[in-house]
C-alpha cells in the first residue's frame, strides 16, 4: 500500500508552520492543532488529478484538505493566514515564523488553486464524454435550478408526453445523485485510508526508533553481562582461596573473630543510626511545635503592629488637637492682653476724670 501511495501522490511544496483550527463552538477563537511547528505540504494525486494540503502531527493527520477552485487563502496578519474547508466543516489557520514563508505559501496556494480549477474542467469534459446519455439530457450540466425545455406533442396527447419527460428527468437526477454518492464515498474511503497510512507510517517510525533503542540496550546488557561474569570469576577465585585456607584453623579462627567484630561494629552503627532517626523524629515534632509557635508569634506581631499603627494614628490626632488648642490659647491670650491694655487705658482715663472732678469740687 505504501509504495502505491508514493507513486500516485507526490509532494509539491513544504513549509514549517504552527497549525490552528477554528473553535466549532464559538467560530471565533483559534484552537492549536499542534504543540509546535509541523511540516505542511502540498500533494498532487496524479490518478485523480486532485491537489491536497496534508500535515501529520504525532499519530494523526491534523490537516487533510482537498483544494477546490472556490477556496481562498487569506493573509490576516504579517505571519498568519487561513482558509475555509467546507468538506471538513472547519477553518484552518497557519502561523509562520517569517513573512516571506507566508508569502511563499500564499503564492503556492494560488497556483495550486488554479491548477485544481483546470483539472476539474478537464475531468468534467472526460466525464461528459464518457456519459453521452447525460450530455444528451443536459448539455450544459444538469441543475435543479434550470427549467426543462419545452415539450413536443408527438404520437399522443400532451399530458402523456409531459408525464414521460418528467419521469425521464427524475430517473436522470436519481442516476446523477447515485454517481455523486459513489464518487464522494470513494473519496472519503481514500481519505480515511490515507489518514490510516500516515498513522501507520508514524507508528513504523516509532517502532524503528524503539528497535534502535532496544539494540543499544542489548549492547549495554552484553557489557554488563561480561562484567558480571568477570565478577563471578573473581568471587570463585576468592572462594577457592578460602577453601584452601580451611586447613589452617588459626586463620579460620582469626577470620571468624574478624567477622564477629565487623558484625558487632555494624550492629553498633545500626543502633546509632536508629537513635539518630529517633532524635530526628523527635526534632521533627519539635520543629512542628516551633513552627506553630512561630506562626502564633507572627500573628501576635501582626496584632501589635496593627495596634501600634492605631496608637500612632491616635497620637497624630492628639498632636493635631494639641496644636489647635495651643493656637486657640495663644489667640485667647492675645485677646486678653488687648482687653487688659484697653482696661488700663480706661482706668487711666477714670483717674484723670476723678482728679478733674476733685479739683472742681475743691473750687
Amino acid at each position: 500500500m505504501f509504495p502505491v501511495h508514493r507513486e500516485r501522490e507526490q509532494p509539491i511544496f513544504s513549509a514549517r508552520a504552527h497549525v490552528f483550527q477554528i473553535d466549532p463552538a464559538t467560530k471565533r477563537n483559534w484552537l492549536p492543532a499542534s504543540k509546535h511547528a509541523v511540516t505542511v505540504s502540498f500533494f498532487y494525486d496524479a490518478s485523480r488529478s486532485v491537489y491536497r494540503i496534508i500535515s501529520v502531527g504525532g499519530t494523526k493527520a491534523i490537516i487533510n484538505s482537498t483544494i477546490t477552485p472556490n477556496m481562498t487563502f487569506t493573509k490576516t496578519s504579517q505571519k498568519f493566514g487561513q482558509w475555509a474547508d467546507s468538506r471538513a466543516n472547519t477553518v484552518y489557520g497557519l502561523g509562520f515564523s517569517t513573512e516571506q514563508q507566508l508569502q511563499q505559501f500564499a503564492e503556492q496556494f494560488k497556483e495550486v488553486k488554479e491548477a485544481a480549477r483546470l483539472a476539474r474542467e478537464k475531468s468534467q469534459e472526460r466525464f461528459e464524454l464518457a456519459n453521452p446519455a447525460l450530455n444528451i439530457a443536459a448539455p450544459e450540466e444538469l441543475s435543479e435550478d434550470r427549467q426543462s425545455p419545452p415539450l413536443l406533442t408527438v404520437n399522443g396527447p400532451g399530458e402523456e408526453k409531459l408525464f414521460r419527460s418528467k419521469s425521464a428527468e427524475v430517473e436522470l437526477t436519481v442516476e446523477k445523485e447515485r454517481v455523486k454518492k459513489m464518487l464522494s464515498e470513494g473519496s472519503m474511503c481514500e481519505i480515511n485510508l490515507e489518514a490510516e497510512l500516515f498513522t501507520l507510517q508514524d507508528s513504523n517510525a516509532k517502532l524503528v526508533a524503539a528497535l534502535q533503542e532496544a539494540n543499544s540496550s542489548v549492547e549495554q546488557w552484553k557489557k554488563q553481562l561480561a562484567e558480571y561474569q568477570e565478577e563471578t570469576d573473581r568471587l570463585r577465585d576468592q572462594v577457592a582461596e578460602l577453601e584452601a585456607q580451611l586447613g589452617r584453623p588459626t586463620a579460620v579462627q582469626s577470620g571468624k573473630e574478624e567477622l564477629s567484630r565487623s558484625l558487632e561494629e555494624l550492629e553498633a552503627l545500626l543502633s546509632a543510626k536508629d537513635q539518630e532517626i529517633h532524635n530526628l523524629q523527635s526534632k521533627k515534632t519539635d520543629v512542628s511545635e516551633l513552627e506553630k509557635e512561630r506562626e502564633e508569634a507572627m500573628q501576635r506581631l501582626q496584632d501589635l503592629e496593627r495596634r501600634n499603627s492605631e496608637l500612632e494614628d491616635r497620637v497624630q490626632s492628639a498632636e493635631k488637637t494639641l496644636a489647635s488648642s495651643r493656637e486657640e490659647r495663644n489667640q485667647a491670650e492675645g485677646e486678653v492682653k488687648q482687653i487688659i491694655e484697653v482696661l488700663d487705658v480706661k482706668i487711666c482715663d477714670l483717674r484723670d476724670l476723678k482728679q478733674s472732678l476733685a479739683k472742681l469740687i475743691d473750687k
